[in-house]
């Protein structure tokens, strides 16, 4: 049995919720939409680290 992958969801849903998606948008569309979800993925990595970057930096600055 393999287990859930996401939310419950098993591979034939999300086989189901790709298919769907690349009926809506197209295959032309998905290599934009998926840079642009990278560039959000990277740009809230960054601020995570900068939030880490100050927090260390306020630790030191009170020791």
């Amino acid at each position: 049995m393999i287990p859930p992958l996401f939310l419950g969801l098993g591979m034939p849903e999300i086989i189901v919720i790709l298919l769907v998606i690349l009926l809506l948008f197209g295959g032309k569309k998905i290599p934009e939409l998926m840079r642009g979800a990278g560039k959000g993925v990277r740009a809230f990595k960054d601020g995570m680290k900068e939030t880490t970057t100050d927090e260390d930096a306020e630790k030191d600055t009170k020791e």
